[in-house]
């Protein structure tokens, strides 16, 4: 177990909050059409949660299983027996971490959505079992596909992954509401993604959209695949150097709240437009997302119910590829190349100030971050 407490080190000198998937296989019979039989043989996960309590490693959450909810990816478990499972699991959590004031929470079942299933599920287990509800998605398809590009920048595509954020929102409304939904995993393109694509300046475009829109279907995290390794990873797998979507991500974080506010937008649909209370500071941060490959755009703000104080400025973040070259692997902020700094730390991530009474200008195939202090709603208060 030495491998284990030595990642527990990184988790510590690093900060991460550390969900852990167990597997959820270990003692299954598999059948002739491929699926799984029998309950899951939880005496090695049980050890193990035991281990990482008694050496005082601290797991934000355990997670049962990987892509079998379903008709799954490679074999699949039944939703009476998942259900089962996740039900054993919880009492396994609930001994072990008894005399624990915080305890972690339980996830499941981190495969692709299939509405039916997960209500069943979602019955099966009952109230309060599962604290969040997972779910996999790589709408852009194959890594191989060579249309990636055309997907990303064409708005009506994104926009299909609407119905699935929308139909588990729905689903736990009304069949599990002591649940909360995850993005257990994805990045974008199956098969480790397309170089080039996946890991470059475009693909920011999707990932920023994503959380956006995932966001407004009360999604509560968003596990993009990988930090590193395949095409889609946030770090160069050789470098380990930030790829343009770990910046993008970073600015996200710093910046997005996580209080979202309904946000429309009109005129063209290559606009892509979200709202969040700003974090730990005051005002809204938009995310603006120009789709456009040769019309920038003028955005006008109007704020509905909102107020506005001190109307003097505003800060702006526009991220651009280098060169305008979509495949770039390096990005601009605000002009200026983002690099890691001598030392190894990350490089600054400055804002612009722009008179509050100007329009906000998009170029095009741009993505901006644009905070305003000066505009207050109740739900940011």
């Amino acid at each position: 177990m030495s491998r284990w407490d030595a990642l527990n080190a990184f988790f510590n000198k690093t900060g991460a909050v550390v969900a852990f998937g167990l597997n959820a296989l270990n003692g299954k019979r598999w059948k002739s059409d491929g699926a799984t039989d029998g309950p899951w043989d939880s005496s090695n996960a049980r050890d193990f949660i035991q281990y990482t309590v008694d050496h005082g490693h601290k797991i934000k959450a355990w997670e049962l299983g990987n892509e079998l909810s379903g008709s799954g990816v490679g074999t699949s478990i039944s939703v009476e027996q998942y259900a089962a499972d996740v039900i054993e699991l919880h009492g396994i959590l609930d001994g072990i971490y008894k005399d624990y004031e915080e305890k972690p929470l339980l996830i499941a079942p981190d495969g692709f959505f299939v509405a039916d299933w997960f209500k069943e599920f979602l019955n099966l287990t009952g109230p309060n079992i599962m604290n969040v509800v997972t779910h996999h998605f790589y709408n852009l398809g194959a890594g191989v596909d060579n249309d990636l590009v055309e997907k990303i920048l064409n708005p009506s595509y994104l926009s299909q992954e609407a119905s699935t954020f929308k139909g588990l929102q729905a689903v736990l409304q009304n069949y599990g509401p002591w649940s909360k939904a995850w993005v257990g995993e994805t990045g974008g393109a199956y098969n480790s993604g397309h170089n080039l694509i996946t890991n470059a300046f475009v693909m920011s475009f999707w990932y920023l959209d994503q959380l956006g829109m995932a966001s407004a279907f009360s999604t509560k995290s968003f596990c993009r695949q990988s930090l590193i390794g395949g095409n889609y990873g946030l770090l160069n797998t050789t470098t380990f150097l930030p790829n343009p979507d770990y910046y993008s991500a970073l600015l996200w974080h710093r910046l997005m709240g996580t209080r979202v506010l309904a946000t429309n937008s009109t005129g063209t649909e290559y606009l892509r437009a979200y709202a969040h209370c700003t974090k730990s500071s005051r005002g809204v941060t938009l995310l603006l997302i120009n789709l456009s490959r040769d019309t920038g755009i003028s955005v006008q703000v109007s704020t509905g119910s909102g107020t506005s104080t001190d109307r003097n400025s505003r800060l702006e973040y526009h991220l651009t590829a280098k060169d305008g070259d979509l495949h770039s692997q390096t990005v601009l902020l605000n002009g200026n190349i983002l690099n890691i700094t001598p030392d190894g730390e990350i490089p600054s991530l400055s804002a612009v100030t722009v008179p509050a009474n100007r329009p906000i200008l998009v170029a095009p195939l741009s993505i901006a971050f644009v905070n305003l202090p000066y505009v207050q709603f109740p739900a940011c208060s």
